[in-house]
């Protein structure tokens, strides 16, 4: 099936290396993005190696362990990720455009049964459209969407998440507010019409917020800025510890929102021997790898708040992607269970 949209396991856009990664970012990581962060380490020999089963549910917290491939460098289509799920014991997977776009609905029934068979449910869908750019290009991109949240619909999927640029070349603060706000608008009132909400990540580094000319929303009180502008109620967070931990925020932040505003979650540490400002987004580590970030008052949060929906590790970490792919799944599943501890 020729769906229309970009095949980005192949396409790389014209774009800055910072901002490549962030085009990795708008698919959650549907190819391999072993040529982009360099020189950032991954610490998992001293992780204690964890029963692979319930593992979200670990000391009384009910979020729900997601697999991520791109992210921790594995690339694997629909049916590989809800199998690799099942053998390492994670409870939820991310939902791939293009591979849910081709399924019939036969595939997709099946599919669905099998995960229901496993008791392994949806995590988030990356948004496939590119609203950033020219309005052509965000016109063209609208085209599927309608496609993709109805087959989501169908398979029972009900998030989807995208992210925040934190500066722009040409646009202003407030010009690209109003970009942002009008454009977000119309992709939710969309995928409102099939029960899908929409998760903003905000993206924390003060390095790439300077990227460029005008700098833009890089923290928890701007994105509720821009939400509360949008005013369409299937639009929320996407909360990362990593961005969190960058834009100087705390557990009351956290506690700020309700629970029903938290559309995915995702759990890294940073590096040591940088400050929260020095940090650069593409070169992060595992959870609870360095305790650079307070994990524990992150997730405590959560925790209190009610969060009961997927927790994703997104590292971005090259000594992760170098590994074979089952054994940085393994490392993946290891670290994300003792964060779940701390």
């Amino acid at each position: 099936m020729d769906s229309g949209l970009i095949d980005w396991n192949n396409s790389l856009p014209d774009l800055p290396l910072q901002s490549h990664f962030y085009y990795f970012l708008e698919n959650k990581f549907l190819m391999n993005r072993r040529s982009f962060v360099q020189n950032s380490s991954v610490v998992v020999a001293g992780f204690t190696c964890l029963p692979f089963q319930s593992a979200g549910h670990l000391h009384g917290r009910p979020f729900k362990l997601c697999l991520n491939p791109g992210a921790i460098g594995v690339n694997l289509n629909q049916h590989q990720l809800l199998k690799k799920a099942k053998e390492f014991g994670f409870e939820a997977i991310i939902g791939l455009p293009n591979d849910l776009l081709d399924m019939d609905r036969e595939e997709l029934e099946d599919f669905t049964d099998e995960m229901k068979a496993s008791n392994i449910s949806w995590g988030s869908t990356g948004l496939p459209v590119e609203f950033r750019k020219d309005e052509m290009t965000f016109r063209e991109g609208l085209k599927e969407l309608p496609s993709l949240a109805r087959q989501m619909e169908r398979a029972g999927a009900t998030r989807m998440n995208t992210w925040i640029m934190p500066t722009h070349a040409e646009l202003t603060y407030k010009v690209n507010f109003h970009q942002h706000r009008d454009r977000i608008k119309e992709m939710a009132n969309i995928l409102g019409h099939y029960g899908v909400r929409l998760g903003l990540e905000y993206v924390g580094p003060k390095t790439l917020m300077t990227l460029h000319k005008y700098s833009f929303i890089r923290t928890m009180a701007e994105t509720k800025d821009l939400i509360a502008s949008v005013g369409e109620g299937n639009v929320g967070f996407v909360l990362d510890s990593f961005h969190w931990y960058c834009a100087g925020e705390s557990d009351t932040d956290i506690l700020s929102l309700d629970v029903s505003q938290i559309v995915t979650v995702d759990l890294n540490d940073a590096r040591t021997g940088f400050s929260a400002d020095q940090q650069i987004d593409g070169q992060r580590e595992l959870p609870g790898a360095t305790g650079v970030i307070n994990l524990k008052s992150f997730l405590q949060a959560l925790t209190e708040m009610g969060y009961d929906g997927p927790v994703r590790a997104e590292p971005f970490n090259q000594a992760l992607r170098d590994m074979e792919d089952d054994d940085a799944i393994k490392a993946t599943y290891e670290a994300m269970t003792s964060a779940f501890l701390l």
